[in-house]
């Protein structure tokens, strides 16, 4: 770090304080009740907010896809049922439009449930518009600000705010890391969450206590602290799927398209063959638009049209490791800002475990990508510079793959058009794609792809995008202290083995678990652990109860047992051989819940255990922090 970066810092800091007028605003928490909107907003958060609400079932989703034929087409068909798809068909549905949705896998199964976790606010962006001086570059951190201020306030229980603490063993990184981040307060206006603020050695060691206070012959001189958003990704995307169901859209996880279907006479593509990838049935679904929102498979459906059409995707994949609670403080991440090939790696508290990532190599694009050894112990040994306890390869919990779709626009003339930035184009009449882009701008991403999928056809919404404003299922009514209702008002009813069913107390882990998965809905979840005997732990260490299994199959559209353990709780992203041992009770509730068969129930466990071999946990990692009995 040099003086000359100093004094570019300093210049750029005049630019930044002109362009957002010079002064910091510190806004109010904004509550539900007064975000305004109209009466089609009051209306759509009475259906959503309803504690009764229910989504409609499976069947009827799938009998609205079959019924929209050629002389009465949806006004939309979204492929594709990560974070950007999901929200095209909440965003659509919304506007009044006739909408489906079709995800060959699950809500969430691909990237969108693989993030770091973290709802980022364009910090990077403002280093590279400091140093350029590049105006575009500082209306991407507007941008990524706005989204993720609206990110957490429309699913508070799944997101909140996190500081994270970036060590500096150098005064001249000291002051570097804290003008920057007071320029980002200051760029953040009412969109900060928090202040940065400066902490001395003594004071970190506090806050972090496993942060070392020697680098490479150099003592810690302190560390800046700023606040990013965290969220827990992949129940967000549940979240959206199902508020857009409730919104109306019709949404249907493993669901595979296998075809577009092109208008002979017109060569518009009106529609698309489905199969239901549970029965094999296949059927066609016409619409007015199709969006191709399949993330890092986008290209796949593109060459259902033009087989030599170019591509748009490069995929670039991303390992996160997941260590033991005792690696960070529960409240606090770390950013390691270089590591020796330049990449940032973070270290952050999540779900009671630690997570740690992210690499950035070149991928080839898989279902189910995993992770390399080599990939797992460059972040191991990113983070070992920084830490003072001994960094093991058997405390890895659990490690994942996630293929970035890194966007390029297939019209461009060179691949310096690579971005992580979105793309949408209609090359062929009536297919929209959108790929690219990231967790915290998927809002406005979807915005973006429905007011091109209207001027591609024609169509003639009731109103104009509302999302901004509302918030998803769960979020209504929900507080901070909703646990403690959980904990004084439910018991969790066991089955012990001998058959009988004894009470258990609705404790403060299992309480809190429930009121941030679930929202305002928890307290169903609580019902049916009290009720139908469900209440006792899937794992000992963690907080998950049988009764999950129940409500997600019957409320949130799980139709196998990877959907549980992997998108709607988290056990395979925090403890592969923790899910290991839920599995085949997971897989029995399961079966309850949708009458398999003994051959289901069986594929349903082999199912589940291939999937979990592509988690690469030590085989000897063993962690209980004795807080869930």
């Amino acid at each position: 770090m040099s003086a000359a970066s100093i004094r570019r810092l300093a210049a750029g800091a005049a630019v930044i304080a002109a362009a957002s007028g010079g002064a910091v605003y510190l806004a109010p928490s904004v509550a539900s009740s007064d975000r305004g909107g109209g009466p089609i907003l009051d209306s759509l958060r009475r259906r959503i907010g309803d504690p009764s609400a229910s989504v409609p079932s499976r069947s009827a989703q799938e009998s609205v896809l079959i019924g929209a034929s050629s002389s009465n087409p949806l006004d939309v068909l979204v492929i594709g049922g990560g974070a950007t798809g999901s929200g095209v068909a909440l965003d659509a549905a919304t506007r009044g439009l006739r909408v489906g949705l079709v995800e060959r896998e699950d809500f969430s199964s691909g990237t969108s449930s693989r993030s770091t976790k973290l709802i980022h606010g364009g910090v990077r962006y403002l280093e590279k518009a400091v140093f350029n001086l590049d105006y575009g570059q500082l209306k991407l951190v507007f941008h990524a600000l706005e989204e993720r201020k609206q990110l957490i306030e429309n699913a508070p229980h799944l997101c909140h705010a996190l500081p994270c603490m970036t060590p500096c063993f150098d005064w001249f990184e000291v002051v570097y890391f804290w003008m920057g981040l007071k320029m980002y307060d200051l760029v953040a206006g009412p969109r900060l969450l928090h202040l940065s603020r400066y902490y001395s050695a003594k004071e970190s060691a506090e806050l972090f206590p496993t942060l070392a206070m020697k680098g490479k012959e150099k003592n810690l001189r302190g560390t800046v602290v700023y606040y990013d958003g965290q969220m827990n990704d992949s129940r967000v995307n549940v979240g959206l799927a199902c508020t857009a169901a409730l919104a109306g859209a019709a949404v249907l996880n493993h669901a595979e398209v296998v075809s577009l279907i092109t208008d002979d006479a017109t060569k518009r593509i009106v529609g698309a063959r489905v199969r239901n990838t549970l029965t094999g049935k296949e059927f066609d679904s016409y619409a007015k638009v199709v969006v191709n929102a399949a993330g890092p498979f986008c290209d796949s459906i593109r060459k259902m049209v033009d087989e030599d059409t170019k591509p748009m995707i490069c995929p670039s994949s991303g390992v996160h490791i997941v260590l033991p609670d005792y690696y960070s403080p529960e409240g606090m991440g770390l950013i390691v800002p270089k590591t020796k090939d330049g990449r940032v790696v973070f270290m952050l508290p999540w779900l009671g475990r630690t997570v740690a990532g992210t690499t950035d190599s070149n991928t080839s694009i898989t279902a189910l990508p995993e992770p390399h050894e080599d990939e797992i112990q460059f972040i191991l040994d990113a983070i070992s510079d920084y830490l003072n306890i001994k960094v093991r390869r058997t405390d890895v919990l659990s490690a994942w793959s996630g293929i970035r779709p890194l966007a390029m626009d297939p019209t461009a003339k060179s691949t310096e058009s690579i971005s992580r930035d979105h793309v949408v184009i209609e090359e062929c009449p009536g297919l929209v794609t959108i790929t690219g882009g990231k967790w915290t701008t998927y809002r406005s991403m979807a915005e973006d792809a429905v007011d091109a999928a209207i001027k591609s056809g024609k169509l003639t919404p009731t109103n104009e995008c509302v999302t901004q404003k509302l918030q998803l299922l769960g979020s209504y009514g929900w507080e901070p202290s909703s646990f403690t209702v959980l904990a004084q008002q439910y018991v969790r009813m066991k089955k012990t083995y001998g058959g009988k069913v004894v009470p258990g107390a609705m404790d403060t882990a299992a309480a809190k678990h429930l009121s941030h998965a679930y929202g305002s809905m928890a307290n169903r979840v609580a019902t049916i652990a009290q009720e139908e005997g469900l209440g006792k732990r899937l794992a000992h260490g963690h907080p998950f109860l049988e009764a999950e299994v129940a409500y997600c199959a019957r409320h949130e559209y799980c139709e196998s047992a990877v959907d549980f353990i992997a998108r709607r709780c988290r056990i395979a992203f925090l403890d592969t051989d923790a899910a290991a041992r839920a599995l085949q009770r997971v897989v029995e509730i399961l079966a309850s819940e949708h009458k398999w068969d003994k051959s289901r129930e069986k594929q349903e466990l082999q199912k589940g255990k291939e999937f979990l071999q592509t988690f690469k946990s030590s085989k000897n990692a063993q962690f209980h922090d004795g807080k869930h009995k």
